[in-house]
């Protein structure tokens, strides 16, 4: 029904950036969030930046002033700006999305997910 393609992930040095992208494509009737969430080895997935479809967006702590989500409402898109990485940011990134999907699915809301992107930060 809805696919999310990632792109952007890779190895930078601690300090570095690095910019995510994610867009959906499919039978998309709508979006009510788009996101993006991280899991580390041997740690459970969680949540690292959201943003609605009114523009309301959430971070977690540990990146506040670090990390910006933006979303490209006319290519069902969201980006994640990626700024003084640390360490501690290496993770497998994934992108999420609330989605309505069109009439020839019953106008259905499902979440979906990416396959994932890997975003290592060497110290």
């Amino acid at each position: 029904q809805v696919q999310l393609v990632e792109s952007g992930g890779g190895l930078v040095q601690a300090g570095g950036s690095l910019r995510l992208s994610c867009a959906a494509s499919g039978s998309v009737f709508s979006i009510n969030a788009m996101g993006w969430y991280r899991q580390a080895p041997g740690n459970q997935r969680e949540l690292v930046a959201t943003i609605t479809s009114g523009r309301r967006i959430n971070y977690a702590d540990s990146v506040k002033g670090r990390f910006t989500i933006a979303r490209d409402y006319a290519k069902n898109a969201v980006n994640l700006q990626m700024n003084s990485l640390k360490p501690e940011d290496t993770a497998v990134y994934y992108c999420n999305a609330n989605v309505i999907s069109g009439p020839e699915f019953g106008y259905r809301n499902n979440d979906y997910w990416g396959q994932g992107t890997q975003v290592t930060v060497s110290s």
